[in-house]
């Protein structure tokens, strides 16, 4: 027998044992690893759910003094009120200085959850003048300047620690997303 007619049959053979052989075993479940992200931990209503991805789905917007919708940009309270409109149907005022004085629970800077309305006085003084949307884990969203767009930024940096006023809980209690 030559030497190749040996090769095919040795491959042929090795291919029927392959196929006489038994199936492999079934696939073992293998639990997932978890996701860690920035809101991992964080258990969320519907509402404070639907707040704070409809601000972050937001960033990269326009910035538009007296904007108020994502086709024409956003200033800061055109951003908030749009949000809010949208992702929990609730009516805000239209400008920050009606939002820090609206009727609303004040909450302290320690004890800021998802969906909280965050305000500063970016010129110095007790004077609002900006607002933004906690979003958990010392960040938030906010439109900020002429020229910029729709961003996360954190209330660690010193600008914004020197700039903060306070905060206002718009979410009922029960629609609040619990920061650990």
């Amino acid at each position: 027998m030559s030497t190749s007619a040996r090769l095919i049959l040795l491959v042929c053979a090795a291919l029927l044992s392959a196929c006489a052989s038994r199936p492999p075993p079934a696939p073992v479940a293998v639990k997932p690893k978890p996701v860690f992200n920035t809101y991992a931990s964080q258990s969320f209503s519907p509402a404070a759910e639907d707040v704070l991805f409809r601000a972050l789905g937001l960033v990269g917007t326009p910035y538009r003094w007296g904007g108020n919708t994502p086709d024409s940009g956003f200033d800061c309270s055109g951003l908030i009120g749009f949000v809010y409109r949208d992702a929990a149907g609730i009516s805000l005022p239209r400008t920050t200085r009606e939002l820090i004085v609206m009727r609303a629970q004040d909450v302290s800077e320690n004890n800021l959850q998802t969906g909280d309305l965050i305000f500063f006085a970016t010129g110095g003084g007790s004077q609002v003048s900006h607002a933004g949307i906690y979003v958990g884990e010392g960040r938030f969203v906010h439109a900020p300047q002429t020229g910029g767009t729709v961003k996360l930024d954190t209330l660690s940096k010193a600008y914004w620690q020197n700039a903060y006023l306070s905060a206002k809980r718009v979410l009922p209690a029960e629609h609040l997303a619990r920061n650990p």
